[in-house]
């Protein structure tokens, strides 16, 4: 089938690159070192550390896992920290050891922090103490051997560590009481890495850099296998793409969106490293009033964000004080993005967000917009460099442009399959290399794409996956109920929220009882947002419960 519309790249976007320049990020990181050493690479609540002072720190970490703890090349190490400076020190540190990192959600329970580790085999994790209690009660059955802690002021200098860390523990009392014997503090693991003798190991490019857990399009969660050519591909990739506006160590990226997410790890993370720019991390960005006094401090040139925080920035009297003078691009990822939200955001920045299409399955970049784009236009832009996509029937068929179908993707960002799962790498790789997205999309004639549907039954909650078959399993656990389904419906601040429909085994269980039992096992944005009872759901002959006709009530 013609596919001429491939070669559809904005002015001066290549449509192939060379994604084979750096064999591994710790190559990528080394170039960047050697070039932008004495900029500042990170910036947290006013502290900051420049590149060669990472450079520094992780390599103390690096140390410390591989002779210290003899941690060999290929183990699986967790991280759960919210955005801090330890995450990207620990991260590079992990990646440099040849580790595999494991990207943990912090505010996880610890039944969902005990399957992630379970699953995945890690051997040892990395924890901010305020969390350090969830870490505790999911251990007894995972095979973590090794716990190293750290507090929120760790890398700042002193005495802002100290106060910070006092304050933190016993002023806000934000960290519960916990006892994990062994726990290592992570400023003695780095003093102690700093005393040992370490030989990097050879990193290839086909060696995996993170198992980044997701549902995929089938369901449960698990964990995609992204190698250090997946990254760096989509690093290259990307940044063609983006070239016009990124700078050459002149950059200032704001992070306001979580590190564990493969959209932040990626694009703000690692390609802020790759560009020699600085990242300011935001630790909470819920919190609108300081995330908009600490944008006041900076002239930042790029802001990647999801659809609700720029909802919330947008409604906010405050942010439409700032100078926005630098802003070069405002990237928008995870979910779609609302038009009256980018109209908005333009007429107060003056710049169109550019809008993004990606899965964690393909570490996570599929389609961007033109840089240059004037106004919003609904689609999630074309096919970045060294990617091909198509439309596919249920058939497996190349649908023509214009047609809906389901999306797949080719290229050298796509996952080398899912953990310990051949089954289900099998159902969403085709016989020629095309990843099945599980989205229904249309691409017209100039390239760009526009995502109409879901094919699966998958909830996006402020850019976060919901699998409902897990919210079901959770609440199926309660005494007083019978039967459970779950779908998403819409919702003006998340995009969707979850729903539950049950069917009472008590007649006096209440929404209320439904939801303080579901607080107990899932994370805030996974918990039933409605909850509508029934005396029955509708199923298959084969007693499948039919989501779709759930959903059609809501339509």
């Amino acid at each position: 089938m013609e596919r001429n519309w491939l070669k559809s790249y904005p002015a001066g976007v290549p449509a192939e690159v060379d994604v084979d320049i750096f064999r591994s990020i710790p190559d990528l990181f080394a170039r960047s070192v050697e070039k932008y050493a004495v900029k500042t690479a990170l910036i947290h609540m006013g502290a900051a550390l420049t590149y060669a002072e990472v450079e520094r720190g992780s390599r103390d970490f690096a140390a410390f896992l591989a002779e210290g703890l003899k941690l060999e090349k290929g183990a699986r190490i967790a991280l759960m920290m919210p955005n801090v400076l330890q995450y990207p020190v620990t991260l590079l540190g992990a990646l440099r050891a040849g580790l595999v990192v494991v990207n943990c959600n912090p505010l996880y329970t610890a039944r969902e922090l005990e399957r992630q580790l379970s699953d995945s085999g890690a051997s040892a994790i990395v924890v901010i103490e305020n969390f350090a209690s969830v870490v505790e009660a999911a251990l007894p059955k995972t095979e973590i051997k090794y716990v190293v802690t750290t507090q929120l002021g760790d890398l700042f200098g002193w005495p802002k560590r100290t106060l910070t860390n006092f304050a933190i523990k016993y002023v806000k009392r934000l960290t519960p009481a916990w006892r994990i014997g062994g726990a290592v503090p992570l400023r003695a693991a780095l003093r102690q890495g700093a005393s040992l003798t370490w030989s990097a190991p050879t990193i290839a490019p086909d060696d995996l850099a993170f198992l980044q857990y997701t549902g995929g399009t089938t369901g449960a969660p698990k964990g995609a296998m992204l190698t250090q050519r997946n990254i760096v591909a989509n690093l290259v990739q990307h940044h063609a793409q983006l070239s016009k506006v990124l700078g050459d160590g002149d950059d200032i990226v704001v992070t306001p969106i979580p590190l564990f997410h493969i959209y932040a790890l990626t694009v703000a993370c690692l390609l802020t490293i790759k560009i020699g720019g600085a990242n300011v991390l935001i630790t909470n960005p819920r919190d609108i009033p300081g995330l908009v006094r600490e944008l006041a401090k900076h002239r930042f040139t790029c802001f990647p964000g999801v659809n609700p925080l720029f909802r919330a920035l947008v409604e906010n009297h405050d942010f439409a004080r700032l100078d926005f003078s630098s802003l070069r691009i405002a990237a928008s990822g995870g979910a779609a993005l609302q038009r009256p939200v980018a109209e908005k955001w333009k007429a107060i920045t003056g710049k169109t967000p550019i809008e993004a299409y990606g899965l964690t399955e393909t570490s996570p970049v599929v389609t961007c917009n033109p840089t240059d784009l004037k106004e919003f236009n609904g689609s999630c832009g074309v096919p970045i460099p060294s990617t091909e996509v198509v439309i596919k029937d249920d058939d497996g068929v190349d649908l023509p442009n214009g047609e809906a179908g389901e999306l797949c993707v080719r290229g050298p960002q796509v996952m080398a399959g899912y953990w310990n799962r051949p089954d289900e790498t099998a159902k969403v790789m085709t016989a020629d290399g095309f990843l099945r997205t599980g989205d229904i999309a249309t691409i017209d004639e100039k390239g760009f794409v526009r995502i109409v549907d879901r094919k699966k039954d998958m909830i996006n909650v402020s850019g976060y996956k919901v699998y409902p078959t897990e919210v079901e399993e959770v609440i199926a656990l309660h005494s007083g109920v019978q039967d459970v389904g779950v779908v998403g419906v819409p919702n003006p601040v998340t995009g969707e929220a979850v729903k539950a429909i049950v069917v009472r085994r008590d007649p006096k269980l209440t929404a209320a009882d439904v939801k303080a039992h579901c607080r107990q096992y899932l994370t805030s944005y996974k918990l039933p947002h409605v909850i509508e009872f029934r005396t029955e759901l509708p199923k298959t002959s084969l007693g499948k419960i039919l989501r779709r006709e759930l959903r059609d009530v809501e339509d």
